[in-house]
């Protein structure tokens, strides 16, 4: 486990020993079957297998991504970086979003492992069974880094966390009442999920009243609330940029107000929310639609 977080080198040379990986799903695999999902070896392998997928699309041997992962694309150097507002198109966004991955094979091995849906299962029955904080927080990780980037496999790992293996229910829940570091890691998965227009909707439906709800009513009293705050926002900015369904979903669940609190506090230790608050907002208003709404 210590080994796993000692850099991009060390993740290549754990991710090519034979039969590591398969050794590490194969364990977790019988802790779940054997109801043990709370045992500290689990934990191990759930963490390990967390830092493994760190950086996983810059990462991954040439080989898989000429002939398994992905199309190299030319994208413009304005491109370059991701975010909720950079300059790649919506165009070139849903275009990656419907670029097919291969056929999934019945028996991976080693690092295809990493991306399979039976991992992904795995860490969705982990955080639904387990009690145990690291482990929670280690399954949503890993999820979280397999669906940063924006290659087809990001966008496929996605749609099996949303649509196939129906994740939102668990990832739902470790937003009440978790650790605020397992709450805050739910959150970032969330946001990188709403990035895939496709799912937006299930998305809103499922988890936008949640979010909502979990908004802080006044001052931030952490970091850690802080930048669950601001990953809030920028999922909602997702969910609502171009739905005005969704806009009017927010404004149902009395989000609106929370969101002008937050957009209001000026302290510096907290200037990251409130400046996403504040993009939320302004983005709600572009929702003609809804002005009359807003003002009553």
């Amino acid at each position: 486990r210590n080994m796993s977080s000692a850099g991009p080198e060390g993740r290549k040379k754990m991710r090519e020993c034979n039969g590591l990986i398969d050794s590490l799903v194969y364990y977790i695999q019988g802790a779940i079957a054997d109801h043990e999902p709370n045992d500290k070896a689990t934990e191990n392998c759930v963490c390990i297998l967390h830092n493994l997928s760190y950086q996983l699309e810059i990462e991954l041997p040439e080989s898989y991504a000429q002939s398994i992962y992905m199309q190299r694309r030319n994208i413009s150097s304005n491109d370059k970086t991701p975010g909720c507002f950079g300059s790649r198109s919506r165009k070139v966004k849903e275009k990656q979003q419907d670029t097919p991955l291969p056929e999934e094979k019945s028996n991976p091995r080693g690092i295809e492992s990493l991306w399979h849906s039976t991992l992904i299962r795995i860490y969705l029955s982990l955080i639904a069974k387990s009690t145990r904080n690291y482990t929670q927080e280690a399954s949503l990780g890993a999820l979280q880094n397999l669906t940063a980037g924006t290659g087809p496999m990001p966008f496929a790992v996605a749609r099996t966390v949303v649509q196939k293996a129906n994740g939102l229910p668990s990832i739902r829940t470790m937003l009440h009442g978790s650790h605020p570091m397992v709450k805050k890691t739910a959150v970032s998965l969330l946001r990188n999920l709403s990035r895939n227009t496709s799912l937006q909707s299930d998305i809103a439906r499922d988890v936008l009243p949640d979010l909502v709800s979990i908004l802080p009513e006044s001052a931030l009293e952490s970091d850690i609330v802080c930048e669950t705050t601001a990953s809030i926002c920028y999922t909602l900015f997702n969910l609502t940029q171009s739905s005005s369904h969704n806009a009017r979903l927010l404004l149902s669940a009395d989000g609106v107000p929370k969101i002008i609190t937050i957009s209001m506090n000026d302290s510096n230790m907290f200037s990251k929310a409130s400046r996403a608050a504040s993009v939320l907002l302004y983005s709600l208003w572009s929702h003609t639609d809804l002005h009359s709404a807003y003002k009553k």
